[in-house]
Order: C-alpha cells, then sequence, then structure tokens
C-alpha cells in the first residue's frame, strides 16, 4: 500500500471518529430533553479501483422507530379524550351533591317525602305545610340551578372547541413546514435530526387533541389523516373551519368542524361532527352533543315526574274555604276539540265551611266519543244551575262560583276517576296545580291520530337525530299543513329520512314516540327549532307531544305563587259524595298529606323513560352520573398508564443512555488516537524515505 494510501485513510478515520465524537457529544448535550431521538453517524467503507480506501463518512441519521412512535400517538389520543371526560363528568357530579349530604339536589328529593310524611301529623299545621310547600320549591329550584350549571359546563365544552381547532390548525402549519424543512435536508443529503424530532413533538401534540394516522414518504414528509381517514396533511395544507361563538355559548344545535384546504382556500367536502374524531377534540365533542344534553333530557324528565305525581294530588283535593275560583293553564285545546275523557269527576260550590251549595257529576263515558270541549264546558254550567259558571279561552278553562262567601271543589268519581292521557280533568287542565310552568302542559297531551293539530302551513319544527356517540345521523324540518291531523304528522315522519333509523308513534297517552333501530339503539332526538302553534294558543309540538325531556317545563316551574304565601292555599282535603246542605268538605280532613306520601311511593309513567318511582328514577339518575365520572377516572388512570407506558418504550429505544454514550465515547477517542498514531507512523515513514534519497 502507497504512504498516500495509508495518510488517506488515516485522515479519513480521524474525520470519522470526528463526526462521531460530535455526535456523541450533541446526543449528551440533549440527554433528558422531551422528544429528542439520539443521532448516530452513518459510516461505510471507501472503495477506490477494487481497493479499499479509508472510511465514508455519511450525515447523522435519527435513532426511531416509527412504530413505536405510533404506539406513542394512539395512546396520546386516548389519553386526550379519557382527560378531559373524566375532569367534566367529575365538574358534573360535583353539581349534584354528595350521597347524603344535607344539601344538593339528592337532599332536596328527599326532604320532599320527609316532610310530606310529617304532614300526615299534628292536622297538617301551617307549620308543616309551609315546610312542604318549601321543600318541592327548592327542588325545583335545585334542579334548575343544576340545570343551568349543566348548561355553563357545556357552554366550557363550547369554548374549549374552539380553542382546541385553533391549536390543532396551528400544529397542522407547523408540521407542513417541518415537513419541508426535512424534505429539504433529506433531498440535499443532509442531517434532518432535528427538524424531525421537533416535527415528532408537534404530532404527539396533535394526536393528544385529536385521533390521527400518520404516513411515512420516501421524500421524509410524513401524510396525516384523521381517525375517520379524513386527510389533514399530504402535499397540501388542510385546516378546520368552525364557526365558534368564541365566548363559548350553549345553544341546541352547533355547525359541523369543516375541512377545508388552507391555500387557496376551498372545500374539501370532509367534515367532522362526531365524537368519532378522538382525542380531546372528540371528548369534547361527546360532552356537549351527547353526554351533557343526556343528562339535561333526563334531569326535565324527573321534573316531569315530580310535577305530575304532585299536581296529582293537589288536584284530586280541595282547600277549606275552597278558592272562589280555579283557574288551569293553557292546555294547548280549543274549545272545539275532542274531549277525550273517560270515567266521572264532580264539581261542586260550597260554602266557607264546606256546606255543599250545589253540585254535578259529568260523565264523561256518557257524554260520547263526539262529545267536545265547549259541551263539557256547558254541561258544567247546567249542572251547577248558576251557583257556578265554566269558561274556556285560550287553551284555559276557568271555574268560578257566583256568590260571594262560596267556592269551587273538585273531586274524582271513587269507581270511574276521569281520565285523558292517564290523567283526571282536574289536573289535565291544571286547575288547582302545586306546580305550574309557562312553557309546558305538564300533562301527556292525550291527542289520538284522528285529532287535528291546529299547526298552518309555514309553521316548522326541526328534528335532529344523533346516535349514541352524539354524531347526528339526519335531521327533518317537519312542515305541517293547514288541517291535518296528528296522525298525519306521524305518516309525515315515519315518510322523512328520520325513518331510515327507526319509526314513530302516539302512544296511549297521547305522546309521540320514538322507537329506534337495533342498529342505532341508543339514538336520541333533539329539537332545536320549533315555530309551530296550536291554533293560537300558543302551545307548540315539541311542548305538546313530550318527545323529548328537554321541552319539561322545568326552566320555568315554580310552586304556585299563592300556595308558597298561605300554605293554607294547599288542598288536602277531599270533596264528599254529599246532598246538598250537608259537609261536602271537612276542616280536619288531612287525607291529602297522606295522599301525597302515597302517591311519592307511586310508579309514574314517564313516557320513553319507563314506569319508575321519583325516588328510583333520581337514585338512578345520580347514580348514573357517579358511575360514569368513576369509570371515566379509571379510563383515565388505564391511558395515562398506557401513554406513559408507551414513551417509555420509545425513549427507551430513541431517548439518549449517558452511559452507552460515554463508553461510545471512549471508543471513539481511542480510534481517533490509533488513527493519529498511523499519520505519526506514515509521516516518520515519510521522513525516512525522504533521508534515504538525500
Amino acid at each position: 500500500m502507497a504512504l498516500n494510501d495509508i495518510l488517506g485513510t488515516a485522515v479519513s478515520g480521524l474525520a470519522a471518529a470526528q463526526a462521531g465524537l460530535r455526535a456523541v457529544s450533541n446526543n449528551i448535550a440533549n440527554v433528558g430533553v422531551a422528544g429528542y431521538a439520539r443521532e448516530k453517524v452513518s459510516l461505510s467503507t471507501s472503495v477506490v479501483a477494487g481497493k479499499v480506501s479509508g472510511v465514508v463518512v455519511g450525515e447523522p441519521t435519527r435513532i426511531a422507530d416509527r412504530f413505536l412512535e405510533g404506539t406513542v400517538y394512539t395512546r396520546s389520543g386516548d389519553y386526550g379524550r379519557a382527560d378531559v371526560t373524566s375532569s367534566y363528568l367529575d365538574r358534573l357530579q360535583s353539581l349534584l351533591g354528595e350521597p347524603g349530604a344535607s344539601s344538593g339536589l339528592p337532599a332536596r328529593l328527599d326532604a320532599i317525602s320527609a316532610s310530606a310524611v310529617a304532614m300526615t301529623g299534628s292536622q297538617a299545621s301551617t307549620q308543616t305545610v309551609a315546610q312542604f310547600t318549601g321543600d318541592v320549591q327548592d327542588a325545583i329550584s335545585s334542579m334548575q340551578q343544576v340545570g343551568n350549571d349543566v348548561e355553563t359546563l357545556r357552554a366550557d365544552v363550547e369554548s374549549e372547541v374552539g380553542s382546541s381547532v385553533d391549536k390543532i390548525n396551528t400544529l397542522l402549519q407547523r408540521i407542513s413546514d417541518l415537513n419541508g424543512a426535512v424534505a429539504q435536508a433529506t433531498g440535499l443529503g443532509r442531517s434532518a435530526g432535528g427538524a424531525a424530532d421537533q416535527r415528532m413533538s408537534a404530532i404527539e401534540e396533535l394526536s393528544g387533541l385529536m385521533q390521527v394516522t400518520v404516513r411515512d414518504q420516501p421524500d421524509g414528509r410524513v401524510y396525516i389523516e384523521s381517525a375517520s381517514g379524513q386527510v389533514l396533511l399530504d402535499k397540501r395544507l388542510r385546516q378546520l373551519s368552525y364557526a365558534s361563538t368564541g365566548a363559548g355559548v350553549s345553544q341546541p344545535t352547533y355547525p359541523p368542524i369543516e375541512i377545508r384546504f388552507a391555500n387557496p382556500d376551498a372545500s374539501t367536502g370532509d367534515k367532522i361532527d362526531s365524537a368519532a374524531i378522538g382525542g380531546k377534540l372528540g371528548g369534547l365533542l361527546d360532552l356537549r352533543d351527547r353526554a351533557l344534553p343526556s343528562f339535561s333530557e333526563k334531569l326535565g324528565t324527573l321534573f316531569t315526574g315530580l310535577s305530575q305525581t304532585l299536581n296529582a294530588v293537589s288536584n284530586a283535593n280541595s282547600t277549606v274555604p275552597p278558592p272562589a275560583s280555579l283557574t288551569g293553564r293553557n292546555t294547548g285545546l280549543t274549545g272545539g276539540d275532542r274531549l277525550g275523557f273517560t270515567g266521572a269527576a264532580t264539581f261542586a260550590v260550597t260554602k266557607s265551611d264546606g256546606t255543599l251549595v250545589a253540585s254535578t257529576k259529568i260523565d264523561f263515558d256518557a257524554m260520547g266519543h263526539g262529545a267536545t270541549v265547549d259541551d263539557m264546558v256547558a254541561a258544567i254550567n247546567a249542572g251547577l244551575g248558576g251557583a257556578g259558571t265554566a269558561t274556556f279561552t285560550d287553551g284555559s278553562l276557568k271555574i268560578a262560583a257566583t256568590a260571594a262567601g262560596t267556592g269551587i271543589a273538585i273531586g274524582q268519581d271513587a269507581t270511574a276517576p276521569s281520565a285523558r292521557g292517564g290523567v283526571g280533568v282536574s289536573q289535565y287542565f291544571g286547575l288547582n296545580d302545586l306546580v305550574r310552568s309557562d312553557t309546558s302542559a305538564l300533562v301527556p297531551s292525550g291527542f289520538a291520530s284522528s285529532d287535528p293539530t291546529g299547526f298552518t302551513t309555514g309553521q316548522t319544527a326541526q328534528i335532529v337525530l344523533r346516535d349514541s356517540s352524539g354524531r347526528a345521523l339526519t335531521s327533518y324540518t317537519l312542515s305541517p299543513s293547514t288541517g291535518g291531523t296528528f296522525g298525519d304528522v306521524v305518516n309525515d315522519l315515519n315518510g322523512s329520512p328520520l325513518s331510515n333509523f327507526g319509526t314513530f308513534s302516539l302512544d296511549d297517552s297521547g305522546r309521540l314516540r320514538f322507537q329506534a333501530a337495533p342498529n342505532v339503539a341508543g339514538a336520541t332526538l333533539s329539537i332545536p327549532s320549533d315555530s309551530t302553534n296550536r291554533s293560537g294558543t300558543g302551545r307548540s309540538l315539541s311542548q305538546l307531544m313530550e318527545l323529548t325531556g328537554a321541552s319539561s317545563g322545568l326552566s320555568t316551574a315554580q310552586v304556585r305563587q299563592e300556595v308558597l304565601a298561605d300554605p293554607a292555599k294547599l288542598g288536602l282535603a277531599q270533596l264528599q259524595n254529599v246532598a246538598v246542605g250537608a259537609k261536602a268538605l271537612g276542616a280536619g280532613d288531612t287525607r291529602g298529606a297522606t295522599a301525597f306520601v302515597n302517591q311519592l311511593a307511586k310508579a309514574v309513567d314517564l313516557g320513553k323513560d319507563g314506569v319508575s318511582t321519583i325516588d328510583a328514577y333520581a337514585s338512578n339518575l345520580m347514580g348514573r352520573i357517579g358511575l360514569d365520572a368513576n369509570q371515566a377516572a379509571g379510563n383515565l388512570s388505564d391511558a395515562s398508564a398506557r401513554r406513559d407506558d408507551a414513551v417509555n418504550r420509545r425513549d427507551s429505544f430513541a431517548g439518549v443512555n449517558i452511559d452507552e454514550e460515554l463508553s461510545q465515547m471512549v471508543v471513539l477517542q481511542n480510534s481517533y488516537s490509533a488513527a493519529a498514531r498511523v499519520i505519526t507512523t506514515a509521516n516518520d515513514m515519510y521522513d525516512t524515505l525522504l533521508g534515504m534519497l538525500r
């Protein structure tokens, strides 16, 4: 081998050792830096004219495993969703109060039963009645507060959706820029380690916000897709477009998140509208569109059951002395509507001491199927013979005593109580309600398929169907025609796109029901907008049909003000079937107090939520939230452990081990010394050769 070849080989060895030492020094300098993948210099044998001629030193390369990195991305998405879900469900659980606590919704509901029991003794003293009505109002106020707090949570979620979209766009832009840097360095044969490390960290952060699939390209770039296969980044950058309110405002529905090309701005046709996107954003969408609205709906159903239970008793009893008049709530009916009651009820006028002045028993069965509301009003007026007068205007029934010092009382028939939609005539019209609401009839409508809707052409109701993940499956704008019936409404819905996922029907109580198909079990309906108005009464389709718990009227509910102000206004006496001149009401009659206790223990028909007692339904609701919060906390713990394990595996392969680097440094120093020794030896050989020539 020529001396020049020896020197060239030694010099290449020096260069290789120096390059290796630079890589080791860089690794040591970055020990403990998150996302840094150690570098290793690529060395190969130099061959010239078939002869070995030293070492070829390449650019430093990252030591990384794309499969381990992909696992980190997946686990980060799981953690992001678990983290935000656990946080908000824990906040929701805290709104309800701890089981057994003296405050909170469970305690308020328990107090109603306790104070009802207290009323059964001491002849229902003013104090015990006041305690009972106060407890009812406290429970309603507590439900309203919880409902408002849930809407605040939903608004907070919406605010985080907007900020998450902004963060995702920033990260996609950064990854796109780093893609260019990596591709340029790769094309020039230079090290792209620094840019690749930064890109990996950005992708890891992005995967925590939404589940992504990363595909490596030959030029060093990466293409990114969503968990649903929607392209987010290839050679063209996409950005998420979301018309967020900014301040985070709860609203019935939210626009989808569009995926648009960044430059120039153009639609891709793709959108994100469900929790299937994964990551933190998926968790937020699930909370906003499914979990929190579902709780609000069930809270409304709980109120519906409570109000119907309490009003059933209050309407079956009377105060002593009875009120001079009874004014019902807006039922949404007109005078010409089918009456639809079965059984019988007694309408009476008594003196202030309970002495019967006049009474009439209305046998609704005898009135016939074609009887109208106006027919009932006429029958009451005829039966009371001028002692009392009934009127029906704007959907509301009013019965007033004629003479001063007399009042109105209503009683159910003992053997065949009146009923429409499962409730008595006084409760249906709300003549003696304990609980009132301006935005709900508080009772099933009792409509049949042949009954006219009273809606007119141009009025609409938008119905949205979501699957169990909160994704909007379809929506339909119901547009009733003038003169149509409720049967027509059912047929219209069953012929709409909604029918691809289930069937609609009217139940025996006149409630509109939706039975989801097996392949979309758990699907729910919502009515974000409703401009229908039945016959000018102000009652809409959603208020009358009880299609969702959101139309329960909880937001405007309260105990009647006159009852809160004067406990004596709560009726506890039952109307007796006696002759005129006899006592029909007794001042010491407190059977109504016992009736409250018994009724609260009975099961109530909650429509699509089945038949349950108020206590059992409330317990299930609170227990479900507690269980969900506990499971979410467990999922978070598991997701955190899995993510940490994936990060540790990745870092153990790609990260810097200080002992290994120091050992490699010793090897490289020895290599450098050996190469230098070869150069020294070659130099001595040159000197010897030159000396011989002299």
